[in-house]
């Protein structure tokens, strides 16, 4: 099936993924834009999934201050090369990520990353880690993405590795 241009960039705009990927996605999920979607973003996922043991080493350290200045986030995120870190893509991606966490304050990065002894005392892992952890979020800016997902798509986008080493969140009392 022959995808439409407008379809090609109504999916391009809602998955900022390449035309070339776009169009195979339209194809394979014959012109359906929400079953197209779905498949880049698994893509994203796999891709993501084979980059994982290169190398992070270059990178952004970014911040969000919320209105008023109340609330403030600091994080580093990384990539594999400096011409990265210095992408649009990339920078628009740490500035949504600060602004996420600014506005979810997750605990920890990853599921790995709770310790076993505060899961004991808890009813639902499951809930638990879509509360505290932040790759599990549902992504504020997008309910239909979890920061997983956003993730999975810069990388695929991007062709690199992107790690969130660290972050702080800062509240005025606490």
């Amino acid at each position: 099936m022959k995808s439409s241009v407008n379809a090609i960039k109504e999916l391009r705009e809602l998955t900022c993924s390449s035309v070339g990927h776009c169009k195979k996605a339209l194809e394979d999920a014959k012109g359906d834009i929400k079953q197209a979607a779905i498949l880049l973003r698994k893509q994203g996922l796999e891709i993501a999934a084979k980059k994982q043991s290169r190398a992070a080493k270059e990178g952004r350290v970014d911040c969000y201050i919320h209105h008023g200045n109340k609330i403030g986030v600091l994080l580093e995120i990384n990539c594999e090369s400096d011409f990265v870190a210095r992408n649009d893509e990339f920078i628009k991606f740490t500035k949504d990520l600060a602004m996420h966490i600014a506005a979810t304050s997750p605990e920890y990065i990853k599921k790995e990353d709770v310790p076993e002894e505060l899961l004991k005392h808890e009813k639902s892992k499951e809930d638990y880690y879509k509360t505290n952890c932040l790759l599990e979020q549902v992504f504020v800016k997008d309910p239909s993405l979890t920061i997983k997902d956003y993730l999975g798509s810069i990388v695929a986008k991007i062709g690199e590795n992107v790690v969130i080493r660290r972050f702080t969140r800062y509240k005025i009392g606490e």
